[in-house]
């Protein structure tokens, strides 16, 4: 994970200074509450090409399957053939919470000390193994919806999370906030946040979707991973721009900005800030690249002659 970070850390800048070529996803609706997408990028260094192909269905959940399924497909560079495919859900999950460890080492106060995180699965515990990387916490609170999976949470965190009775009262006086939930009408309110938060929000990736109380958003110094995502991705900046709270000029800027120094990562102790996340393609190859370059060095995986 901590390596993670780091190419996180230099993939987003490079993102943010026009080292890849990378279009906003391309979402298929197949049905309510399931869709796919398709996510390709190409980056100069490291020379990577490929694309993640990810599919988000609600209905898993009911089957016992992971809502979240994934592949990532990488390309030769120098001559487009097909270098590697390999599971996408495991990446999906390392990366979104090393972009956030980013996003706390330039954004959050460099005091905090208290972290809450709502949810209880895959992303939360995800972001337990790389926040506190960035970040000494003296406590962390969590909470879910689902009783039976935050204690499964705590239990198996051995001891570091307290689970909390609400999410108002993980969320109240909390340093850094992660929201890793599937809400899709907003997970906390703005009075439950403290001047001085860093709040991060990886769920609500639909353009219907909002997992923050809008006036949050509002009153927040907001830093996202790509712009033009966010303005056509992001519910709690499109529904917000749509009602008038705010208008696109209200994001501040990009990570990429931000761990490049291009730009401040928050301008006073008191300020609350927002890392809004989407995922990137670049960030899906550059780890992808990162594992298929540590797996051809421990002679793992299998080679595959696909002939021709």
């Amino acid at each position: 994970m901590a390596d993670l970070i780091g190419a996180m850390e230099t993939a987003l800048a490079a993102f943010s200074a026009g080292g890849t070529v990378q279009p906003v996803r391309t979402v298929v609706e197949m049905r309510e509450a399931a869709f796919f997408g398709v996510m390709p990028a190409s980056v100069k260094t490291p020379a990577v090409v490929g694309a993640k192909l990810v599919s988000v269905i609600a209905a898993n959940r009911q089957r016992g399957l992971p809502t979240h399924q994934a592949c990532i497909c990488l390309l030769d560079p120098e001559t487009g053939a097909l270098e590697a495919l390999m599971d996408g859900r495991l990446i999906t999950e390392m990366r979104t919470a090393a972009v956030s460890a980013v996003s706390v080492r330039h954004m959050a106060r460099a005091d905090a000390a208290v972290l809450a995180i709502l949810g209880s699965g895959v992303q939360a515990r995800s972001h337990l193994a790389a926040l506190p990387l960035v970040r000494e916490f003296c406590e962390v609170r969590a909470w879910s919806p689902t009783p039976a999976h935050l204690q499964a949470f705590a239990a198996a965190s051995e001891g570091r999370v307290r689970p909390a009775a609400s999410a108002a009262e993980a969320t109240h006086g909390a340093d850094v906030i992660v929201l890793a939930t599937d809400s899709t009408q907003g997970a906390v309110a703005n009075a439950w946040v403290s001047d001085g938060a860093h709040v991060i929000s990886v769920g609500a990736c639909r353009p219907n979707h909002r997992e923050m109380d809008p006036l949050l958003v509002a009153r927040a110094r907001v830093v996202v991973d790509s712009r033009a995502a966010a303005l056509a991705e992001s519910g709690d900046i499109v529904m917000a721009i749509r009602d008038g709270l705010f208008a696109a000029q209200h994001i501040a800027g990009e990570l990429g900005e931000v761990a490049a120094g291009r730009l401040p990562g928050r301008t006073s102790n008191a300020e609350i800030t927002v890392f809004k996340s989407l995922g990137l393609a670049v960030e899906d190859l550059v780890s992808a690249h990162l594992a298929y370059g540590r797996a051809r060095a421990l002679g793992r995986g299998i080679q595959v002659d696909l002939g021709g």
